[in-house]
């Protein structure tokens, strides 16, 4: 068991919640302040996408980019910003016979303009979505190409952020172990993903074999699992059992109880206390600067 634990909070995500939810961040100004919420809950680390502030859909604009890390930078509060790298990956295949139609969900784009705001910003660490996956009941993919994924690979590397490694999928692991056999990737932190239709189930046995796939069975790697809806306690404990850390918020679930709508703070609330019944204790924003080896910003 890990008694020293990471505690990440993805805050609000690209999904479709704005409406499913009463409060789901959506303006810079929303997301920082839920990053703020968090960071005084008790996360290590806030994991952070963009949205339009007009439409509420997920966005790649680096502006929302740079007015958001000025507002968690201005806020005082210390806490580790992960940015998302994933967007622009979304295919949305077309109707039936037509399947080169693609439909209104198409956002694609290659793998260096997913890191323009990356770039320019300088995150402490930024997510690599390290596969390719049917994403949901509908005609929508996920595309992230081995090609695209080893230039995406080299180029965090060079501007020195650490990478998370999004994992999805058992191949995606496969993957993600190559890319750091080529040397395209650095002592990068790894994020089991679990419950995404149709990736990975969240179970203890998918959980354990990827954990088993890491490099060292995991000893080697900073490493942390998460489940989405009812499963997000479950799958942090387990996480936790197995010797890795863990991820709440709402872009993964948006109830605390049944019938009861969450925020990001009740839960990280929720976990800490999880953890801490456990017997563990989370890590502190300076405290994970070191376990994870980032670099001073």
């Amino acid at each position: 068991m890990n008694p020293h634990v990471i505690v990440t909070c993805a805050v609000t995500g690209a999904g479709d919640t704005v409406g499913k939810h009463p409060a789901i961040p959506v303006t810079p100004a929303q997301i920082a302040a839920a990053a703020v919420e968090a960071a005084h809950a008790g996360a290590t680390v806030v994991h952070c996408h963009v949205r339009d502030p007009e439409t509420g859909k997920g966005s790649r604009d680096p502006a929302l980019y740079r007015e958001l890390m000025e507002r968690i930078k201005g806020s005082g509060v210390d806490i580790i910003v992960n940015l998302t790298a994933g967007m622009g990956g979304d295919l949305e295949i077309g109707e039936g016979e037509n399947p080169t139609h693609f439909g209104p969900g198409t956002d694609l784009v290659g793998p260096l303009a997913r890191l323009v705001h990356v770039e320019e910003l300088l995150p402490d660490i930024c997510t690599l979505d390290c596969g390719t996956l049917n994403f949901g009941d509908g005609d929508t993919i996920y595309v992230s190409t081995p090609k695209a994924l080893r230039t995406g690979a080299k180029r965090i590397t060079d501007l020195g952020v650490k990478a998370e490694l999004e994992i999805f999928d058992t191949g995606h692991l496969w993957f993600s172990n190559q890319m750091i056999k080529e040397g395209l990737l650095v002592d990068p932190l790894f994020q089991l993903c679990l419950g995404i239709p149709w990736g990975a189930p969240a179970d203890t046995t998918t959980m354990k074999a990827m954990v088993d796939n890491l490099p060292g069975g995991g000893k080697d790697v900073t490493w942390a699992g998460f489940g989405i809806g009812r499963m997000q306690m479950p799958m942090a404990a387990q996480a936790m059992l197995l010797g890795g850390n863990v991820r709440v918020g709402l872009e993964d679930n948006l109830w605390l109880d049944k019938g009861v709508y969450a925020s990001n703070g009740s839960l990280v609330e929720r976990v800490v206390k999880l953890i801490e019944c456990m017997g563990g204790k989370p890590m502190s924003p300076a405290e994970g600067r070191k376990k994870m080896n980032l670099k001073a910003r």
